[in-house]
């Protein structure tokens, strides 16, 4: 998801301070001292230490954001948001949001979100995922639902169209699949974790009627994952090698080395894709939303106000406009100025002239299509990981072969959720 900058940045005591505090929509706050944000490495992020005269002079504060690699952020922003609070800002993802907003470390945004900086203007399926318990949490810095990215060249020479739902994608997978040129079907995700091949096979299952819980009870054991479990192994016999145990990062290196016909993967990856720098076969990608009906895994990372740091009305009001500006459509533009193609989320970006003129018209036409197929696939829940992960395990053995029933795997899988600790 994009060339990862890491590093350290040195942690101070200072805090937001408040000179003047605001409430209004067209008001900014005014702040001083400096706004800390906890974050993992962005290229996005690193771009706005640029501007970081622009920010002091609408708010009267500076920023500082410290950088963690993801599980690292993850750890410490747990820590702080239930201890010290020493952070105004998180970064958050999907997968602990519903920890974070359950527990009440962060609040609702729009409650703070200055209205000038049209926070509508984010693509639909980036707010779905920022969203929990009806409230949206964060304003997004990466995210989005799948894409169906493919070979057109093949697709042409077979004399395929994109496949529109899930019968053609299996029948066109079969017909693409050559290993003897090199080539194979498809490419998914086989290494275990909640997101990586079960997030690959979410689509399956939420796309066939799977539910993970119905009336509070385990409800995963159906027949709708028995179906979604068993077509996601018949892929597999097509998927290009190394991708039965390997991650996105597997399933996408083999699709830009030309290895892979097609893949459903993330929307910010479709700009990879194009970059002749990163992809072997970046003149020949097309673009479509996934076939019916599978639904597009919605993921999103992004910015959040924390509860303990900022104790009164006025410090989440400074909180709300530094996350507000550094998500504006300025400093998405900038973005993509700069060529970050997997952090843009606002349709003023995504289907502005410029951004046709780097990737193409079909590109923004697919990531419009998808965004309404874009669904929250995985279990909003605190214990959502720790469930994800011991169907990853599973999920891995059966697709490596170790074990071979599916409705066994599932049965054992829904005895593990019955003894989850409450949240």
């Amino acid at each position: 998801m994009g060339n990862f900058i890491r590093r350290a940045l040195a942690t101070t005591s200072l805090s937001i301070t408040i000179t003047v505090g605001v409430i209004g929509p067209s008001q900014a706050a005014q702040c001083s001292g400096t706004i800390r944000v906890l974050a993992q490495p962005r290229d996005g992020l690193t771009l706005l230490e640029n501007y970081t005269d622009e920010f002091k002079q609408l708010s009267g504060a500076d920023f500082q954001i410290d950088y963690l690699n993801e599980g690292d952020r993850r750890a410490k922003s747990q820590a702080d948001a239930s201890t010290i609070g020493k952070y105004n800002v998180y970064y958050v993802d999907e997968a602990n949001l519903a920890l974070f907003a359950s527990s009440q470390w962060i609040v609702p945004l729009m409650d703070f979100y200055p209205k000038e900086y049209d926070f509508d203007d984010f693509d639909p399926g980036r707010k779905v995922t920022a969203t929990y318990d009806g409230k949206v949490y964060f304003a997004p810095i990466l995210g989005g639902g799948d894409l169906m990215i493919y070979r057109k060249d093949l697709f042409q020479a077979a004399g395929l169209e994109p496949p529109k739902t899930l019968d053609e994608l299996v029948e066109a997978v079969k017909k693409l699949h050559n290993p003897d040129a090199g080539v194979y079907g498809i490419a998914l995700r086989g290494q275990r974790g909640s997101g990586a091949n079960v997030w690959r096979w979410m689509p399956f299952f939420k796309g066939l009627g799977g539910e993970w819980f119905k009336d509070g009870k385990p409800a995963f054991d159906s027949q709708a994952a028995v179906d979604a479990t068993s077509i996601y192994l018949d892929l597999f016999k097509y998927s290009a090698p190394g991708t039965q145990t390997g991650s996105w990062d597997e399933a996408t290196g083999a699709f830009r080395s030309g290895q892979a016909a097609l893949i459903i993967e993330s929307a910010p990856l479709g700009g990879i894709t194009l970059d002749k720098t990163q992809s072997q076969v970046a003149d020949k990608v097309g673009f479509a939303a996934p076939p019916t009906p599978l639904t597009g895994g919605g993921f999103g990372h992004g910015f959040a106000i924390a509860a303990k740091a900022n104790k009164d009305d006025a410090s989440k009001a400074c909180a709300g406009l530094f996350i507000a500006w550094s998500t504006s459509k300025e400093n998405e533009q900038r973005r993509l100025d700069a060529g970050q193609s997997g952090e843009l989320n606002r349709l003023s970006v995504i289907n502005s002239d410029k951004f046709a003129a780097t990737f193409g018209k079909e590109l923004p036409a697919a990531l419009q299509a998808t965004a309404s197929k874009t669904a929250v696939n995985f279990w909003q829940d605190p214990r959502w990981q720790e469930l994800g992960n011991q169907w990853g395990i599973e999920l891995e053995e059966l697709i490596t072969g170790s074990r071979t029933d599916i409705k066994a795997s599932l049965d054992e899988l829904k005895a593990f959720a019955e003894n989850l600790p409450d949240k």
